[in-house]
């Protein structure tokens, strides 16, 4: 198994251009309250590296965690979550412009983890999500969160469905439970392997 990713907050910025040069990067994308953060702190095995909140659209810049000793370079970027249905228009627009501008223009990005609600499965606003991402050439992973709230009757049809409407392959979406752990270990292996941070 692999053991928790040693992870440190660097820091907030408004907008891409303000980020330091790094070695890699990569991106965690999805939809307010798709559990982003709780993710994170579970990539990390630490509570409160992320902060989490019961109200979507907490994440309102674009937040840096650093994998490795100070000064690697390899970072995770947690980008505004899309769809926070009680922010204004502008806002909305706000937060939209500035996660596109990083994802469209950011150099050392080496891939996307785009989550997916797992227990209601891809919005309108996850497809849209994923059609634009499409025209980026950026290596995109779907990762499934709450796996532990689908009854495990449902789980086999539940992931195929998912699959699905994502045009995936089944077993090309990372099912992950940041409260039961489940698939926290396989996914970070694949943050190190994306980061070239080694095993």
């Amino acid at each position: 198994m692999a053991g928790p990713l040693a992870l440190r907050f660097v820091s907030s910025y408004p907008r891409a251009e303000q980020m330091p040069a790094t070695e890699a990067e990569i991106a965690l994308v999805g939809r307010s309250n798709v559990g982003k953060s709780s993710l994170l702190n579970a990539l990390a095995q630490r509570k409160q590296l992320a902060r989490t909140s019961k109200t979507p659209g907490a994440t309102r810049l674009l937040n840096a965690f650093e994998l490795g000793a100070d000064g690697s370079g390899r970072w995770i970027v947690d980008l505004p979550g899309y769809g926070y249905a009680k922010a204004s228009k502008a806002e909305q627009g706000r937060w939209s412009a500035m996660a596109e501008g990083y994802l469209a223009d950011r150099a050392p990005l080496r891939g996307v983890l785009h989550l997916i609600d797992g227990e209601i499965g891809p919005t309108r606003l996850d497809l849209q999500t994923i059609e634009w991402l499409d025209g980026l050439d950026l290596p995109v992973t779907y990762v499934a969160t709450k796996a532990d709230k689908v009854r495990p009757s449902r789980r086999g049809a539940r992931k195929a469905d998912l699959a699905a409407k994502l045009g995936a392959e089944r077993g090309a979406v990372q099912w992950t439970s940041a409260t039961k752990n489940t698939g926290i270990s396989e996914l970070r292996t694949l943050v190190r392997t994306l980061l070239g941070a080694g095993a």
